[in-house]
């Protein structure tokens, strides 16, 4: 029986826009000891100042000696706003396939797609051995390889980039939106609200992830 193709897919960003106001990286630095180091490398990330790579490096040092096992536990309770299951829900009932495009590490891409049913994840890899996270990263991973991950996916189940929606929130964001046929900017910076085609923001409206469905569902009938 021949497979069905996707009427489309749905690229949903991690750390800002399902994890909000804060990066899993953040939580995760709070309880390893050091969120401030961090939390001044994702500012400077912000202000365009430092690179993805130097963020994942400052980080990823915080980890050296904590436990596989123990990081994965904790990145598991991270917060997440409302609306994720049933807007993934809607997407699969509309032919929408829903994808990870994040700078999360993998622990955090692999808790969401085992708990919602994401097709699929990437990003950078932090290196362990002997069950114990090194300090240093295996993989790098930045915004434009995100983008190129995402197209790669969007390919291999038939689509174009004009077939998908890329939803986010802030400056690692970009290189996608640009790419894909529809972008929405989830409680965004204002250089992804910019860039972005539509916006979802407010205290009421951006804590639950199905107010970008109305954003989705005028796409669709495009």
């Amino acid at each position: 029986m021949p497979r069905i193709r996707p009427t489309g897919a749905v690229f949903f960003d991690v750390d800002g826009t399902l994890v909000p106001g804060t990066s899993s990286a953040a939580h995760l630095a709070a309880s390893l000891g050091h969120h401030a180091a961090l939390a001044a490398a994702e500012e400077a990330y912000a202000r365009g100042e430092v690179d993805n790579r130097r963020v994942a490096d400052r980080d990823v040092r915080g980890w050296a000696g904590a436990p596989v096992a123990e990081v994965a536990r904790l990145l598991r309770e991270s917060p997440l706003v409302a609306g994720i299951a049933r807007t993934l829900a809607w997407c699969r009932e509309h032919g929408l396939v829903p994808v990870l495009a994040t700078l999360a590490w993998p622990p955090v891409g692999a808790h969401l797609t085992e708990r919602f049913g994401f097709h699929a994840y990437d990003g950078p890899r932090p290196a362990h051995s002997g069950g114990r996270y090194t300090g240093r990263v295996a993989r790098h991973f930045d915004e434009y390889d995100q983008r190129e991950a995402a197209l790669a996916r969007a390919a291999a189940l038939g689509l174009t980039p004009g077939d998908c929606a890329a939803i986010g929130d802030s400056r690692s964001d970009l290189p996608l939106f640009a790419a894909t046929g529809l972008s929405i900017a989830f409680n965004g910076s204002a250089e992804a609200r910019a860039a972005a085609d539509g916006a979802v923001d407010g205290a009421v409206d951006g804590a639950d992830l199905r107010a970008v469905l109305p954003l989705l569902e005028a796409w669709l009938r495009q």
